[in-house]
């Protein structure tokens, strides 16, 4: 290669990194503008419900993922919200969410956000509308653990009470498992992991408590690129444009993600 090619390419690289930062620059704006339309409110899943919850960890089988909150049985506090994208009236479809926070697993906690997708391993990638809260649930986002790129599930569990097809169904649901250990008898969800192209991998299952207080739902804030375990780092360009958006929303809203 030529000398004469070198600072080009150097010049390509910074001006490509500067047009990036530039435009992750815009989308953080953009959501804080929107976020200011919404009076204050979430931009995006602004309609949801937030219960008490429980996570329980039995590990992957086979080869080990190289995160030990996988690989190896445990159980963790959590708070669990379930929303609405747009969000629909009612019972409509509507790109469903599912934000898993696990209390507990080192100086942060572990913020796990999916969104209502299909099983395949192409259509894992994609937020698909549905009417039922039970189901296949992806998030779209992809993780690296050392060499290896992960995508997270949570997976309809058959012996779970039906999470119905509204807010106010997946609300009756938890409460109709009473005051009583959250994972006993409660509507529950299988959690699972994958490679891009490999079959889910059930590792453990959130379970849903109590739920919270209107207030402590509006307050609620995650944050899916900062929260997460040692070891696990999000990926890719989404990853950048997701960490952006929920920034400039959080703050417009003035909420802070716990730490």
């Amino acid at each position: 290669m030529s000398t004469r090619t070198r600072p080009a390419a150097g010049r390509d690289r910074s001006a490509a990194a500067t047009t990036a930062a530039l435009a992750l620059a815009l989308a953080e704006r953009a959501a804080a503008a929107l976020t200011r339309l919404r009076r204050g409110g979430r931009l995006l899943h602004p309609a949801g419900r937030t219960f008490a919850g429980e996570v329980t960890t039995w590990g992957t089988g086979g080869p080990p993922t190289g995160l030990a909150l996988l690989d190896e049985p445990g159980r963790y506090a959590a708070t669990v919200r379930l929303s609405k994208g747009t969000p629909t009236p009612g019972g409509w479809p509507d790109v469903l969410g599912l934000a898993v926070r696990l209390h507990g697993v080192g100086e942060r906690p572990f913020d796990l956000l999916v969104s209502s997708s299909a099983a395949a391993p192409v259509l894992r990638h994609l937020p698909l509308p549905r009417r039922r809260f039970a189901g296949t649930y992806s998030s779209i986002m992809s993780y690296r653990s050392g060499g290896r790129r992960l995508w997270f599930a949570a997976l309809a569990d058959p012996d779970s009470p039906d999470l119905g097809r509204s807010l106010a169904g997946v609300a009756a649901a938890a409460g109709r498992a009473g005051k009583a250990s959250p994972a006993a008898g409660a509507p529950r969800l299988v959690l699972a992991v994958a490679s891009a192209v490999g079959p889910w991998r059930p590792f453990g299952q959130v379970a849903l408590g109590a739920e919270c207080p209107a207030e402590r739902d509006a307050a609620l804030a995650f944050d899916p690129v900062g929260n997460l375990p040692a070891g696990l780092r999000a990926a890719g360009p989404l990853a950048r444009l997701r960490d952006a958006t929920y920034r400039g929303s959080r703050r417009t809203r003035g909420a802070s993600p716990a730490r």
